[in-house]
């Protein structure tokens, strides 16, 4: 099978993974009843992962996870993207109390859902999402709230892996995560201040 590949402004890249940070958003630690955590949690998905379709089912219901994404460029965040992190948490939670790796919960086929990615003028301050569920604003977030901004991802990703042309960072998600039910309609969206950067529309399958 031919490798995933996402777009940047019509052109293709094919990542070779997809970097995401957990536990970058002080309120979500706190609604998963997770301690804060001394160094930046990092976790890894596979190419395979990658799927511009929402599932609501993988052997157990999945849930989203709705997060900034960053597209490496030349080394550096260049393109933006609303990503959503599906998630076995009824696996994750039985993994986490056994002190064991989170990949079956996270890394499964169809687990990264992204759209294309989009140019920005690299101030990543105001940067920001939302998710909306059948027309109710469910997550909204961004920069502002996170742990670890977009730069001081990427330093300490540097410490211990190379960044390749067309990796994927997603950063973590805010307070709001849920269940993924069959036939919802989800629309994410990417925010610079007011400026709508990125839309995505997903009908859950």
């Amino acid at each position: 099978m031919p490798l995933n590949q996402v777009t940047l402004e019509k052109q293709s890249f094919t990542p070779s993974k997809v970097l995401c940070v957990g536990r970058n958003y002080a309120a979500h630690i706190e609604e998963l009843g997770n301690e804060t955590p001394e160094d930046m949690v990092v976790f890894m998905k596979p190419n395979s992962s990658l799927s511009q379709q929402l599932n609501s089912f993988h052997d157990e219901p999945l849930h989203y996870e709705a997060e900034l994404c960053f597209l490496v460029k030349d080394g550096e965040f260049s393109g933006v993207a609303i990503g959503l992190d599906l998630t076995k948490r009824q696996t994750q939670s039985a993994l986490k109390a056994k002190g064991l790796p989170w990949e079956r919960a996270k890394a499964f086929d169809g687990s990264a859902v992204v759209s294309e990615f989009v140019s920005f003028d690299g101030d990543f301050k105001e940067l920001s999402l939302q998710l909306w569920i059948n027309d109710e604003l469910i997550q909204q977030g961004g920069v502002e709230l996170m742990l670890y901004p977009p730069q001081l991802i990427k330093q300490e990703l540097n410490k211990f892996t190379s960044l390749e042309e067309g990796d994927i960072v997603m950063t973590g998600t805010p307070k709001g995560v849920g269940v993924v039910n069959r036939g919802d309609r989800f629309v994410g969206r990417v925010l610079q201040g007011d400026q709508c950067l990125v839309e995505q529309n997903w009908l859950a399958q």
